[in-house]
């Protein structure tokens, strides 16, 4: 291990995080020996909404790589509920519903394709020498992207090791179940969000995946108290949207590492990256995580590729921290104080109503939830007035 590595780059989880980063390294530097590993053959399932939001293809269109959500139909409207506050409206660009074992996939085969290899393994231990990063003492690399989702072993390694990262039990989290549901008409051609009365942010959904069937599912915020069973999500899922739980199938449960306003700071110096989950990018509000993992993976993939065409691969770590930083830092510090605010159920149906007077703020709801919105004071001024007029009512 003292001489050159085994690989230039390794990927560790060929998810989109993973594949994205694989998929940009190679386009900036397509000689580079690229190892994308993942512990599951493909196609895999996994628990998630499937929804795919526009800025995902934003990011994957330069790769080459738009084209993984075709024949898929893409969904134009989204009901947001809580109680009897309802807003129904049209998103101003569609949202795609694609099965993670279709969008996965697809997103490997285009990292392979591109030159990356594809290797099934399951790592399970990271250490450093002076040459390389070296999994368990049988792949070194000059520089490793950690893309291994919620329960990260690269992350792991980086806090034994010290600096920026923070430990698992530090991060706020949610846990959701999934399924599939045929489609009935009420439920067709959208995206339903219906927040729940547990603790916040607590809601069903269903998405129209356009072929027949729906992703449906529950999640909330995971406390200190009694533990989230499936018994219980499945009847808070059929509490608020009556039907699917009898007709689903494929149910899933995941716990969801939530984004806080130290979110994309905590990247270390050095050659290993963090991406995706695996950086704890997932939307505090919503649960949404798609986006930030194929974003961040992109960035990843290009630093590593850089850093490696100039012989800097101790460099990486600062420059990711950088590039996430310049993309996602406001919008993080914005989303944490939109979910913090959405821990409160007079704050949710305040922005419900809003929305409801004012396209402008349904489509910043929008894109503060699916994409790399903010907390602009059209916003702002809409939840004031709603939270002002509710308490004149009583």
């Amino acid at each position: 291990m003292q001489g050159r590595a085994d690989w230039d780059l390794v990927v560790v989880g060929a998810g989109p995080a993973g594949a994205t980063a694989a998929l940009a390294a190679l386009q900036h530097s397509p000689h580079l020996r690229v190892a994308l590993l993942d512990r599951e053959a493909f196609p895999r399932d996994k628990c998630c909404g499937d929804g795919i939001a526009p800025h995902v293809l934003d990011v994957l269109a330069p790769l080459g790589a738009a084209d993984v959500v075709t024949g898929w139909h893409p969904v134009e409207r989204l009901d947001l509920a809580h109680g009897q506050e309802v807003v129904q409206g049209r998103m101003r660009r569609p949202v795609h519903v694609v099965p993670r074992t279709v969008f996965d996939a697809r997103l490997v085969e285009r990292a392979t394709a591109a030159g990356a290899t594809l290797l099934r393994h399951r790592v399970r231990a990271v250490a450093s020498t002076p040459a390389a990063t070296v999994l368990d003492g049988l792949l070194s690399a000059t520089v490793v992207i950690g893309a291994d989702g919620a329960h990260s072993v690269v992350r792991q390694a980086l806090v034994r090791a010290g600096g920026r990262v923070s430990p698992k039990g530090a991060r706020p989290r949610a846990v959701a179940l999934r399924g599939y549901a045929p489609v009935s008409g009420r439920l067709a051609g959208r995206q339903l969000i219906r927040f729940g009365d547990r603790v916040q942010p607590a809601y069903a959904w269903s998405f129209d995946r356009g072929d027949g069937l729906a992703n449906v599912g529950y999640g909330e915020l995971a406390t200190d108290g009694a533990p989230l069973t499936r018994q219980l999500m499945l009847g808070e899922l059929e509490r608020l949207v009556p039907g699917v739980v009898e007709t689903g199938t494929d149910w899933r449960a995941h716990h969801l590492p939530l984004s806080s306003w130290r979110s994309g700071r905590e990247q270390p110096d050095g050659p290993v990256l963090l991406t995706g989950d695996a950086a704890g990018l997932v939307n505090p509000m919503t649960g949404e995580g798609i986006y930030y993992a194929v974003a961040t993976g992109a960035l990843a993939g290009r630093v590593a590729a850089q850093a490696l065409a100039r012989e800097e691969p101790a460099e990486a770590g600062s420059q990711l921290r950088f590039a996430v930083g310049r993309l996602l830092g406001r919008h993080l510090r914005h989303t944490w104080a939109a979910g913090r605010l959405a821990r409160m159920a007079p704050v949710i149906d305040a922005g419900i109503r809003s929305a409801t007077h004012d396209p402008r703020v349904f489509d910043q709801l929008v894109e503060l939830g699916l994409g790399d919105g903010r907390i602009t004071r059209r916003l702002a001024g809409g939840l004031a007035r709603e939270l002002g007029g509710a308490r004149g009512r009583r």
